[in-house]
């Protein structure tokens, strides 16, 4: 299995960073692939709205160092993509990221329900932290994205929230967040297993 790990953060081992690492340690085999990119250490555009993705090409015609996260993404079996929540929404450099994806639709994105250039059988791990503790505020973030992801063509989402998750904030020694962990690695595994036996009766 190929896994990509997104860092939407600008501080790489803050709690984002720490959560997909504690997932990635429990669901990885020694025959995974796995790769990180520090969205912050990277230099890049928003999407242009040049619609070449939609006229001329078959992906985004920017060529900056997102130009590799995004075929990354396109090849990877999961992706997990973390942001903390800054005043309301994902980061900017997520959000940069994501506007960057819709070169991932194709022509008919408008009609086809089924518009999207990325292969079927994709996941995506969602992981939100939060300073503030209270669960009803930010709860918007969720639904939005995985619309979002899922019109992208993700087949199943998992979000994990992080509330009152702060700079200072030890992740490890907070007890519902690492059972959120532990809960989401075990639907991923659940997950794998089946796509491999399906996978293994077709072949």
């Amino acid at each position: 299995m190929r896994i990509i790990n997104i860092l939407g953060s600008p501080r790489t081992s803050g709690n984002g960073a720490t959560i997909a690492q504690l997932l990635i340690d429990i669901i990885k085999d020694r025959h995974d692939q796995i790769q990180t990119h520090a969205l912050n250490q990277l230099t890049y555009r928003g999407c242009q709205a040049c619609m070449a993705c939609k006229k001329t090409a078959d992906r985004c015609a920017v060529k900056d160092e997102l130009t590799p996260v995004l075929e990354d993404i396109k090849n990877a079996d999961l992706v997990i993509l973390s942001s903390p929540v800054y005043f309301g929404e994902i980061t900017a450099q997520a959000k940069g990221l994501v506007d960057r994806m819709f070169s991932f639709f194709g022509p008919d994105y408008r009609t086809n329900p089924h518009a999207s250039r990325l292969a079927a059988g994709k996941s995506l791990v969602l992981i939100l932290p939060q300073g503030n503790p209270d669960e009803a505020a930010f709860a918007e973030v969720v639904p939005r994205y995985t619309r979002i992801f899922t019109r992208l063509g993700f087949d199943q989402m998992y979000p994990i929230r992080a509330l009152g998750a702060g700079i200072d904030s030890n992740i490890h020694a907070d007890e519902s967040i690492v059972q959120a962990i532990k809960a989401t690695a075990s639907k991923l595994l659940a997950a794998m297993t089946v796509k491999s036996y399906a996978q293994g009766q077709a072949g």
